[in-house]
């Protein structure tokens, strides 16, 4: 007799931006239930997830565009409120759960699920964790995230750290899984390409102000004019008027219009991991295409010349080998990082990366097998425990302090007809228009 064929697990994923999309998705592939194999081969097979997707409605919900760089597949996708979200979770049936959002939007929705399944049987198991380096609110955004069934840490370094703040809260630790950015992989890098071509991974809000970022520009246009023979590109994460998980008030777009770089010079967009495959030379200020550069053995540089600052998040690379400056850069200096701090980022160069999603697949599939179904969602931060927050959180989405939506909450049994898409894209346009050109005014104007 012919072999059964595996049921495919289910698996929603919720998110609220394009990079949040693009973790979820991947994580969502590389966790699922089942045999330790990679994505491609499972999608070759068909035993890959059924995956829908969720795009949670906001300032940052990604355009046709976005979703079509990210390139991460789905067998539905579909824009909701958060209302709407914990209904679908109410009437459907999955497997595992991925909220791959800012840390207020999951409490939130652990508090709206806990709601919605407190009379079920059974529930997903629910996970959640951080699209790339965490150099900042380590405390705030970690304590938000409790209550999944899995806290997934990017590192061993995370998940040591992660688990020190649950300790020393009294909150129950065990949900923290050691993993690794699902986005790494790729050809390792073979030697110089011709032409040699250096990339600098922007970042839509690090540096945040027109002085940081216009010196950066400039360094970068000298770069391509002291080396013609080069091509230096300058690689964006969004064009204008699009937002990504974090708003980019003063784009690179714009800057370069006051400038005459040289022909050997050119922005791009697309997928990251396409732009690597060319890549001799990854320059960042503190983005996480450094570890995705390192993974592949690219020659990676932190940029030093605006400090070692935790606001600018290259404070998280001390140790690596990869400080530099573009001084030093435009001297031939080329960083070599170090081996040890590199195998504590999860960036698994050695070969490793294809297990590092073993223990979270296995801890899923132990809780989906528990006898009795799954216990109640309990997130550490209760009316009780955080009174003067929790409701804060929960009502920037709609939701009571129990969880149940609030009277008037925005919510559709159906997709949104024609006029409201236009008004919906009107007030996405002129929130974008205010976020981009007004309020940058209003804070210069304040400090005159």
């Amino acid at each position: 007799m012919p072999a059964s064929t595996p049921k495919r697990p289910r698996i929603a994923v919720l998110a609220d931006s394009d990079t949040r999309w693009k973790w979820g998705a991947l994580t969502a592939d590389r966790i699922a239930p089942g045999p330790s194999m990679e994505a491609a081969a499972r999608e070759a097979a068909q035993a890959g997830p059924l995956l829908d997707g969720f795009l949670l409605r906001g300032r940052a919900t990604p355009t046709p565009r976005q979703l079509r760089e990210v390139g991460v597949r789905a067998d539905s996708l579909r824009e909701v409120t958060a209302v709407e979200f914990l209904r679908a979770m109410a009437e459907g049936t999955y497997d595992v759960l991925v909220l791959s959002l800012v840390g207020g939007g999951v409490q939130a929705m652990l508090h709206g699920l806990a709601r919605v399944w407190e009379h079920r049987a059974e529930r997903p198991v629910v996970v959640t964790g951080y699209v790339g380096v965490v150099y900042e609110k380590l405390a705030d955004g970690l304590l938000l995230r409790h209550g999944a069934d899995l806290v997934l840490a990017n590192s061993r370094q995370d998940a040591d750290r992660f688990r020190a703040v649950y300790e020393g809260v009294g909150a129950d630790a065990s949900a923290v899984t050691e993993v690794a950015l699902p986005f790494l992989g790729g050809a390792p890098y073979e030697g110089e390409h011709q032409p040699y071509t250096v990339v600098f991974a922007a970042q839509p809000s690090v540096p945040d102000s027109r002085r940081d970022r216009t010196y950066l520009l400039n360094r970068l246009v000298q770069h391509a004019r002291r080396h013609p023979e080069r091509e230096v590109l300058l690689k964006l994460r969004s064009k204008p008027g699009e937002h990504t998980t974090h708003i980019e008030e003063l784009p690179y777009q714009k800057l370069v219009q006051r400038l005459d770089p040289p022909a050997n010079f050119s922005l791009v967009y697309g997928n990251m991991g396409e732009v690597l495959d060319r890549t001799d030379l990854l320059v960042t200020v503190s983005s996480t295409a450094a570890l995705e550069s390192l993974h592949r053995r690219i020659p990676t540089v932190v940029l030093t010349d605006l400090g070692i600052r935790e606001s600018l998040g290259n404070h998280h690379f001390v140790g690596s080998g990869c400080l530099a400056s573009w001084d030093q850069l435009d001297a031939g200096h080329r960083p070599v990082p170090d081996e040890e701090w590199v195998a504590r980022q999860g960036v698994a160069a050695d070969g490793s990366y294809d297990s590092a999603f073993d223990a979270a697949r296995k801890r899923i599939a132990g809780l989906l097998d528990r006898p009795g179904g799954l216990p109640p969602l309990t997130p550490y931060y209760t009316p009780v425990t955080a009174p003067g927050y929790l409701p804060g959180i929960l009502a920037r989405h709609h939701l009571g302090p129990d969880g149940t939506p609030l009277p008037g909450a925005p919510a559709a049994d159906k997709d949104p007809g024609p006029v409201r898409q236009i008004v919906r894209r009107a007030a996405r346009g002129a929130y974008r228009h205010g976020v981009q050109r007004v309020a940058p005014v209003i804070r210069r104007m304040g400090e005159l």
